[in-house]
């Protein structure tokens, strides 16, 4: 269970750093979907970790990640099937 929990935080922590080094780099919209995949995946990869290892106030701030990712891809989706 250990080993898979660390691959989680590194996978996750892979994923949030891709998407700000591609978004600052111009290759993926910051408000764009793929922009809130990563951040909505990567934090619930390291929400897995932090919570396994009682870091509660990462888990916490990544359980946050996770609402404003999924918010931000609902209204997304919300205002892409209004045209």
């Amino acid at each position: 269970m250990g080993t898979a929990v660390t691959a989680a935080g590194w996978i996750g922590a892979g994923l949030l750093l891709a998407a700000y080094a591609l978004a600052s780099a111009g290759r993926i919209r910051p408000a764009g979907s793929a922009f809130q995949l990563l951040n909505l995946f990567g934090s619930a990869a390291l929400t897995v970790n932090s919570g396994y290892h009682h870091a509660w106030p990462s888990a916490v701030l990544n359980t946050a990640w996770i609402a404003v990712g999924a918010v931000a891809l609902g209204r997304r989706s919300a205002s892409l099937g209004a045209v």
